[in-house]
C-alpha cells in the first residue's frame, strides 16, 4: 500500500503544482482555458479577476507542496494532516460549485463536479491506507 499511497499523493501534488504554477505565470490563460482539453471551467464564473486567479494559484501550489511532502515522508500523521487540510479545501470548493453552476452545463458541469468530489475524497482515502494491514 505504501507505493500506491506515495504515487497517489505524488500525482495529486504534481497536478496541483502544475495548475498553481499555470495560474500564477499565466493567469488570463488559466482563467480562459482551465482545465484544458477543450473544457473551460474557470471562465464559466466571470468576470476575470487577476488577484483571485493568482490567489487560487498560490493555494494550489501550497496544496501541491503539502501533497508532495506526504508522498515523500509517507508517515501516518503527515498523511492525515495533509489529507484533512486538502480535504477541507476540496469539500468547501465542491460545496460552492455544487450550489453555483456559473455558465456551465452538461458534460462540463458533470466532470467538474466529479473532479471536485475526487479532490475532497482521494487524499483522505490515501491517508486511510495507513490503517490497512496485511493479514
Amino acid at each position: 500500500m505504501s507505493a500506491v499511497r506515495r504515487v497517489g499523493f505524488g500525482l495529486l501534488g504534481l497536478l496541483n503544482v502544475v495548475w498553481g504554477g499555470w495560474a500564477i505565470v499565466a493567469p488570463v490563460h488559466f482563467f480562459r482555458t482551465f482545465p484544458g482539453l477543450g473544457f473551460h471551467w474557470t471562465s464559466a464564473y466571470p468576470p476575470y479577476n487577476q488577484h483571485l486567479i493568482f490567489d487560487l494559484g498560490a493555494t494550489l501550489l501550497t496544496l501541491g507542496v503539502l501533497l508532495a511532502v506526504a508522498a515523500v515522508l509517507d508517515r501516518p500523521v503527515v498523511s492525515w494532516v495533509v489529507a484533512v487540510g486538502t480535504g477541507t479545501f476540496g469539500l468547501l470548493h465542491f460545496g460552492y460549485h455544487a450550489l453555483h453552476a456559473g455558465t456551465m452545463g452538461g458534460t462540463d458541469r458533470a466532470l467538474s463536479i466529479l473532479s471536485l468530489i475526487g479532490g475532497a475524497v482521494v487524499p483522505l482515502a490515501l491517508a486511510a491506507t495507513h490503517q490497512l494491514r496485511r493479514a
